[in-house]
C-alpha cells in the first residue's frame, strides 16, 4: 500500500512509514490531517448543513479549499494565543469553532482506525518499535486536541480522560521472498502481518449482524478470477488448530480480519514462508456474492474465496471459512469435526474430568458449560477450555483424543450471565454491541492447549428442543443417530428459525463432505465407546425459552455430579 492515508467505509487506515506525525507542527502540515478534515467537512454537508456553511464561509469555498483554510487557522492556534489572532475569521464566533473542534474529534474517533508499518529492512524492528510508535502518535492526537479546546474555552480542563484517541489496532508487514506454487504468484506482494497491536476493549460496528447462505464446493481454482480491485490487500498467516491458513484480505474488511488476533494463533515469520495447509481470500471483486471452496489437489491445499459484499463485514464469515477449511482437510487425515464445546474441569479435590458437547449454533453448549460453573460454586479450582465452537476427535494407539481450532471465542452477549461479558472485558473485542445477535471475541485458551491431546470422558449432544431434563445416557447408535440428524431449534442466529436439520449439526465441512464424514463417525464414536466414554444426551430447554433456565440448571447439576464421581 503506497497510499499515505485511507479513509473509506466508516475506517481509516493509515500507513506510518509514509505518513507518521513526529510533531504538532508535522501532523497540522501534513496532507494525511488536510485529507481527514476535508472528508468531515463533506460528511457536515448532509449530517450538519449549518457547521458545513460556517467551514465553507456560505459556500463561498469548496470542501478542499475550507480543509486547506481551516487547517492553515489551526497551526496558528497551536502557536499564538486566540488574543493574538484578532482578525481571524474562526475566532470570530469561539463557540461555533469549539463545536468543530469537539465534532471533529468524535467523527474521528467514531471511525475504526488502524495504522501499521514495515517490519522488513530493518535490523532493529521489534515490537517495542510498533507500539512505541503506535503510543506515541495516541498522545499526540490527545494532546493536540485538548490544546485546541482548551485554547478556544479560554480555561484548562477540569476533568482528564485517557481515551484511544489514535488507532485502535497497529501492525506491522512484510513480504515474501517467493510464493510456494506458481498458481497463487498474484498473492506473492501481499504484505504479511506478523505482529498486531490490539487496544481493548474494542468495539466495532459491522453493517450486518448475521451469517446467510452456504460454504459450497466449486470446481474451479478461485485464484483465476481473483482480483484485487482498487482496493490494498494483507494477509493474516494464522494457525487453525494444527493447521497453517493464510487469510488474504481486502483492506475494507481491516477490522473483521484483525480481530482474527483474539481467535487465531498469529503465524510467526518462519512460519509464514511456509506452502499453507489452507488459504482464504476474503473480499474477492469478482462479482459473484459467493462463499466457494476449492480442493487444490496439485498442491494439497483447501483455497476458500468470499466475495466483496457488505454482509461480509459480519465476522462469521471469517471465522466460518477458516474452520469450514480446516474441517475439511482434516477428515481428509481420518479426524472428525466436532461442532461444540470442549473443557477440561479440575475440581479442588483433585478430579478431573475433559467435557465435550456438541450441537448447532444455538444449542446450548457454552451456556452449559457456564451453567456448570455457577452450579458448582467454588468446588472448581479450573476450567480449562479446549474449544468453544469447533475441534476434532482423532485416534492415537486406538484412544479417542480432543484438539481445539481457536485460542479465542465468538460469542453472543445474550447467551451470557449478565456480568459475564464484563469479567475480561479488557481484552476483548465487541462486535455491534447494540443490535441482536451482538457478539464479543475474547481470548479463551493458549494455543499450546488447544493442540494437545486430550482425553475425553463424556461426549454428549446438546438438545435444546425436547422436553425432557438432565444428562441421559445413550447406546453408541442411538448417540450417533442422533448426532447425524443434528437437530436443533433454530433461534435466528444464522438465517434459520425454528426445528431444523444439519447433518452431524456441522454446516462447516462434514455437511458438505458426507460420504467422507461417514465413516470417520463410525470409527470415532466405536472408539468412545470402547475406551468407556460416557456418550448420551443433555437436555438445555433453551429453545423453549431462553429466560427460564430451569432445563440448564438441572442438566448442570447432573453433569456436576458426573464430574465428582470418581474413576
Amino acid at each position: 500500500m503506497q497510499n499515505k492515508i485511507e479513509i473509506f467505509n466508516n475506517q481509516v487506515i493509515i500507513n506510518y512509514n509514509l505518513a507518521y506525525p513526529k510533531s504538532r507542527e508535522v501532523l497540522l502540515k501534513s496532507h494525511t490531517f488536510a485529507k481527514f478534515v476535508q472528508y468531515f467537512i463533506e460528511y457536515q454537508e448532509t449530517d450538519n448543513a449549518n457547521m458545513y456553511a460556517y467551514l465553507t464561509k456560505n459556500g463561498e469555498l469548496s470542501s478542499k479549499e475550507a480543509a486547506y483554510d481551516f487547517c492553515h487557522f489551526l497551526r496558528l492556534l497551536s502557536i499564538f494565543a486566540c488574543e493574538e489572532l484578532k482578525d481571524e475569521y474562526y475566532l470570530s464566533d469561539k463557540d461555533a469553532t469549539l463545536d468543530v473542534i469537539e465534532e471533529m474529534y468524535r467523527t474521528w474517533r467514531s471511525l475504526q482506525r488502524f495504522g501499521y508499518m514495515k517490519s522488513d529492512n530493518s535490523t532493529d524492528f521489534g515490537i517495542n518499535t510498533l507500539v512505541a510508535f503506535d503510543s506515541a502518535s495516541n498522545d499526540l492526537f490527545l494532546r493536540t486536541y485538548r490544546l485546541f479546546e482548551e485554547k478556544l474555552m479560554g480555561r484548562p480542563n477540569l476533568v482528564y480522560r485517557q481515551v484511544q484517541a489514535g488507532t485502535n489496532a497497529c501492525f506491522s508487514v512484510h513480504t515474501l521472498d517467493k510464493v510456494w506454487a506458481d498458481e497463487y504468484a498474484a498473492l506473492q506482494d501481499i504484505p504479511m502481518i506478523d505482529t498486531v497491536m490490539l487496544r481493548t476493549p474494542m468495539i466495532l460496528h459491522p453493517k450486518s449482524s448475521k451469517r446467510t447462505g452456504m460454504f459450497t464446493e466449486i470446481d474451479t481454482q478461485p485464484m483465476t478470477y481473483f482480483k484485487k480491485g482498487e482496493s490494498n490487500w494483507f494477509c493474516y498467516p494464522c494457525k487453525v488448530g494444527a493447521l497453517l491458513c493464510f487469510v488474504y484480505f481486502n483492506s475494507r474488511y481491516m477490522s473483521s480480519a484483525l480481530s482474527m488476533a483474539n481467535l487465531f494463533e498469529l503465524a510467526t515469520k518462519e512460519e509464514s514462508a511456509q506452502k499453507p495447509d489452507l488459504v482464504v481470500i476474503f473480499g474477492n471483486d469478482d462479482g459473484n456474492d459467493a462463499t466457494n471452496f476449492y480442493y487444490d489437489e496439485a498442491n494439497d491445499i483447501w483455497v476458500g474465496c468470499i466475495s466483496d459484499n457488505p454482509r461480509i463485514e459480519y465476522f462469521g464469515y471469517l471465522k466460518k471459512m477458516c474452520l469450514t477449511l480446516h474441517n475439511l482437510a482434516q477428515m481428509k487425515k481420518g479426524w472428525l469435526p466436532i461442532h461444540g464445546a470442549f473443557v477440561n474441569i479440575y475440581l479442588k479435590d483433585g478430579t478431573k474430568k475433559g467435557i465435550m458437547l456438541m450441537g448447532d449454533s444455538g444449542a446450548g453448549k457454552s451456556e452449559s458449560i457456564e451453567a456448570l460453573k455457577a452450579a458448582a460454586g467454588d468446588m472448581i479450582r479450573e476450567v480449562e477450555v479446549v474449544f468453544d465452537d469447533m475441534g476434532t476427535i482423532h485416534l492415537e494407539d486406538g484412544v479417542p483424543y480432543g484438539q481445539g481450532t481457536e485460542i479465542g471465542a465468538f460469542i453472543r452477549l445474550d447467551d451470557l450471565d449478565p456480568g459475564t461479558p464484563y469479567r475480561d472485558m479488557d481484552r476483548s473485542i465487541f462486535m455491534a454491541p447494540e443490535n441482536p445477535n451482538a457478539r464479543m471475541i475474547q481470548p479463551a485458551a493458549p494455543y499450546r492447549v488447544v493442540v494437545h491431546n486430550h482425553k475425553i470422558d463424556l461426549f454428549a449432544y446438546a438438545n435444546n428442543y425436547t422436553n425432557e431434563f438432565g444428562l441421559k445416557k445413550l447406546t453408541v447408535q442411538e448417540v450417533k443417530d442422533t448426532c447425524k440428524l443434528g437437530k436443533r431449534m433454530a433461534l435466528g442466529t444464522t438465517q434459520e428459525v425454528g426445528i431444523s436439520t444439519t447433518y452431524f449439526a456441522n454446516p462447516f465441512g462434514p455437511m458438505q463432505k458426507q460420504e467422507l464424514c461417514e465413516p470417520i463417525i463410525d470409527t470415532m464414536f466405536q472408539a468412545l465407546e470402547d475406551n468407556g466414554v460416557f456418550v448420551g444426551e443433555i437436555y438445555t430447554h433453551l429453545g423453549f425459552d431462553k429466560s427460564n433456565r430451569k432445563g440448564l440448571n438441572i442438566a448442570a447439576q447432573q453433569l456436576l455430579e458426573f464430574i465428582q464421581k470418581k474413576d
